[in-house]
């Protein structure tokens, strides 16, 4: 019986050792995919607000504090739309002053 539990202990201390060693050339775990965010935001356009309040990130075992990361986002998609406004604000002053130019002349 002595031996018998000597022989398993010797294959068990063997086999975990070959375990953490690798085992040679292979490694113990495979490579993982990283994670990604499918197709999120567009790629055809400029982002706007609605994409960014659409935008829902996956959570992960060791994931991101989602407070902090909804908080972004929301000051995110608030700068994007006051920029959008913005631009809007002076396309539209320079469609006018445009206009006004050809009125003048």
């Amino acid at each position: 019986m002595f031996w018998f539990l000597l022989i398993a202990l010797v294959v068990v201390v063997a086999a975990v050792t070959l375990a953490v060693v690798g085992g040679g050339s292979e490694a113990v775990l495979p490579e993982s995919e990283p994670d990604r965010v499918a197709d999120g935001l567009p790629e055809d356009r400029p982002v706007v607000r609605a994409d960014i309040d659409a935008l829902r990130l996956p959570v992960a075992a060791r994931g991101y504090r989602m407070a902090e990361v909804d908080d972004v986002l929301e000051r995110l998609a608030a700068e994007l739309a006051e920029r959008d406004a913005r631009i809007a604000e002076l396309s539209a002053s320079a469609a006018r002053g445009v206009d006004l130019g050809k009125a003048g002349q």
